[in-house]
């Protein structure tokens, strides 16, 4: 069984969805876990997850990804 990551975690969709195509062009396998409440999205995260033997090539394309 994969072991999976946390590699980042928000509440803006959008943000969430530019993450996961960024990840996903540099073919890095990304699972987006949805918990935001669907009545008050005050509550809850979108979380999104890779491969743990690719989480530093994540995080490295991450933060370049941020700091832009």
């Amino acid at each position: 069984m994969n072991q999976w990551h946390l590699l980042f975690k928000t509440r803006d969709y959008p943000e969430a969805s530019i993450i996961q195509g960024m990840l996903e062009e540099n073919e890095i396998p990304v699972q987006v876990l949805n918990k935001l409440d669907s009545s008050y999205l005050n509550f809850g995260d979108i979380e999104i997850y890779v491969p743990v033997h690719l989480k530093d090539i994540a995080n490295d394309l991450l933060q370049k990804a941020l700091l832009n």
